[in-house]
This record gives structure tokens, C-alpha cells and sequence, in this order.
């Protein structure tokens, strides 16, 4: 429409300029009558034209602030953001790098409201509540339960505000859901799946000969989860031990326990697992690297060797976690990409917030660490 309406005003402006020049450039008439009626003549014209053009003036001006409203004022919107803990390394890397962009892509700080939901469903519902009141033109959440998905979906649809969660993926019935009714919410993540079977990937690339120090043809482990209700944390457990099995090693559990994300908990899970099960334990797979720092300490209070004696596995690719991969005290891990994460989800508000759509599932690829690659990707979160 807008260039439309420019093609029409310069059409205008040409066929102006052309009559003023061919006036310019004729004979001249000495017959006063005619000289009167051209006179007239030109005069009805510049009036028409200047009628024409304001009204191609009036429309273009109002083409250009329809355009404006669809695109938003960005730093006029308001952002409401919870973060199921603060304390959670990865969120940090998360949240500060979210907040980041949506400056750098013209939020105003004092607009975005990020929330800490310290880990309690109840405190997070009540802040969604406050950010319903308070009028948000969007809401980012990291649920704290994932089951807790559909009621907070309700809530925020019901309120006409567009919904992005992020790294706690609901389940496939909710997800369906935002689909059959068309709402405004996606989800913004990785496929834990992925992350799972890129840990187990990297103990069966190591070969059998080379974990199995007990020789007793099995790969002996121990797995810290992080939260049950969490579809990441199931997934990871689940896939990091079916992606030894697809590989044709046969496994045996020694211990599964639940760590909750923290590293002093997985801490002393890990020291207990060591106490009860000696030099069997081979390798040790955490859901995450916070606990997989708790799980170094145990391993290290318990004289044991990484790389020699005994396996670690983490995912996220924090900073510590990257270094112990490059000083040897760490097997491997997997990138959590929080860049890519962060910006998909902030672009992902930003359509909202311009009355534009999303997909319902936004998707982003995690990386194996080793390390063979362990020191590009800290050169990359640093």
C-alpha cells in the first residue's frame, strides 16, 4: 500500500514538473483572451493537483502510522519474565542473556520484569497473576512444574496476553492444545532427547575396553536426575542409557537418584552411591552439570580418577564444567545453547507483541563436549 501510494504521488509530482516545463518551453501567444483562459486554466489545475496531493500526502501519512502500530513501539511494551530459580546456573546464563537481547532489540529495561520463582509452583502462579494485573503485553515462563502447564496456559490465554515458554517443555497433550484453539503460545527449546543420547554417545564412542574397568562386559552406572516431574530430566535419564544400548553395550544400574538440579545434593548422593557400591561404579551420568560438580567433588573426595578410574557426564557446557573438560576431570558434557534459546524466545515475543504468529514448537540443536571441542565452546560462552 505505502508503495502504491508513493508511485501515485510521484506520478503527481512528474506531471506536474512535465506541464511546467512544456509551459515554459512553448510559443508565446499574443491573444489576450486565450492568455486570460490559460491563465484560468492553470490555476483550476494547481488547485486540482493540490487537492490530489494532499489527499496522497493525507494517506501515506496514514499508510505510515498503521504500519507503525503493527510493528509496535518496542520500548513502550512491557515484558513479564519468570525464571523457575535464580539459583540455577544455566537460567542465570539464560535470563541475563534473554534480557540482553530484548534491550538490544529496542525493550526499554525498566519494561522487562524478570521474577525469581524459587522453585515453588504456588510462588511462580502468584507472580503470573501479578503480571496478568499489571497488564504485560507478553509473558516468557520457565514453569516450575511442567505439569502445571495447562492451568498457567488457561490462565494467561484467558487474559489475552501471548504466552512463550521456555526451557521446561510441557507435554505433547498442552502443546496440541495451543494448536486446535490457535493461541498465542509456543514453546521455545531443545529436544531433551538429543542431550540423553549425546551423553551416552560419548561413553560409547570411548568403547567398551576403555570403560569397563570392573571387565565384567557391562557398562556399571549410576545416574543423578534432576527433577522427575521435568520432561528433560526424564529424558536424559532415559535416552543417555538407551543410547548405550543402541550401541550394543549392555548396561547395568547401580544407582538412580534424584538430585534436583543442585550440586550439594548430588553431591552427597554421589559420595553415598560411591560408599555402598566401591570401584564398580564406572561411569557417572548427571542431568545437568551443577550436579555433575557436585558429583567431581565426591568422585575426588573418594580418591577416584576421572578419565582412569571412573566416567562423568553433564549437560549444559557451564563454564567450570568446560574447564574440568579441558583440565581432565570432567569426561564430557553437552551444550545447552542458552544464545540460541534466549534470542529465539525474545523474536518469539517480539511477533506477539507485533500481532504476528509463531510456530508451536520452536527448536534448537545441543552440541557434544569433549575434549576435542571443549575449549572452542568455552572461547563461546566466555
Amino acid at each position: 500500500m505505502k508503495k502504491k501510494l508513493l508511485a501515485t504521488f510521484m506520478t503527481f509530482a512528474m506531471t506536474a514538473s512535465l506541464l511546467a516545463g512544456c509551459g515554459g518551453g512553448g510559443s508565446v501567444s499574443t491573444d489576450t483572451s486565450s492568455d486570460t483562459a490559460a491563465e484560468e486554466t492553470a490555476t483550476d489545475d494547481a488547485a486540482a493537483e493540490e487537492t490530489t496531493d494532499d489527499a496522497a500526502a493525507e494517506e501515506t501519512a496514514d499508510a505510515a502510522a498503521d504500519a507503525t502500530a503493527a510493528s509496535g513501539d518496542l520500548a513502550d511494551k512491557k515484558v513479564g519474565v519468570c525464571i523457575y530459580q535464580f539459583a540455577d546456573n544455566f537460567m542465570t546464563l539464560f535470563r541475563t542473556e534473554l534480557e540482553n537481547y530484548l534491550v538490544a532489540q529496542g525493550f526499554s529495561a525498566d519494561n522487562i520484569s524478570i521474577v525469581d520463582g524459587a522453585n515453588d509452583q504456588a510462588t511462580q502462579t502468584n507472580q503470573i497473576q501479578n503480571f496478568i494485573t499489571d497488564g504485560v503485553d507478553v509473558l516468557i515462563v520457565n514453569p516450575v512444574n511442567s505439569s502445571s502447564a495447562a492451568s498457567i496456559t488457561d490462565m494467561v490465554v484467558d487474559a489475552g496476553i501471548p504466552l512463550v515458554y521456555i526451557n521446561r517443555e510441557p507435554d505433547a497433550d498442552e502443546e496440541a492444545r495451543w494448536e486446535e484453539n490457535g493461541w498465542n503460545v509456543t514453546y521455545v527449546g531443545c529436544d531433551a532427547r538429543q542431550s540423553g543420547t549425546y551423553q551416552g554417545e560419548i561413553v560409547a564412542d570411548l568403547g567398551l575396553d576403555t570403560v569397563d574397568l570392573n571387565g565384567n562386559g557391562k557398562i556399571d552406572y549410576i545416574m543423578i536426575e534432576g527433577d522427575p516431574e521435568n520432561v528433560d530430566a526424564q529424558y536424559r535419564t532415559e535416552y543417555s542409557v538407551k543410547a548405550l544400548e543402541d550401541a550394543g553395550l549392555e548396561v547395568n544400574e547401580l544407582d538412580d537418584q534424584v538430585g534436583n538440579w543442585d550440586q550439594a545434593t548430588a553431591q552427597q548422593l554421589v559420595s553415598n552411591a560411591l560408599s555402598e557400591n566401591g570401584n564398580d561404579i564406572e561411569v557417572v551420568f548427571c542431568n545437568n552439570d551443577a550436579m555433575a560438580l557436585g558429583a567431581l567433588q565426591a568422585i575426588q573426595a573418594a580418591n577416584r580418577t576421572v578419565g582412569k578410574d571412573i566416567f562423568l557426564l553433564g549437560v549444559d557446557a557451564l563454564t567450570e564444567a568446560l574447564e574440568d573438560i579441558i583440565d581432565g576431570t570432567m569426561t564430557g558434557t553437552v551444550f545447552n545453547d542458552h544464545f540460541a534459546q534466549s534470542h529465539s524466545a525474545a523474536d518469539a515475543a517480539i511477533n506477539f507483541v507485533n500481532g504476528e504468529s509463531n510456530d508451536y514448537y520452536i527448536g534448537c540443536d545441543y552440541q557434544k563436549v569433549t575434549a576435542n571441542n571443549a575449549q572452542e565452546i568455552l572461547d563461546l560462552v566466555k
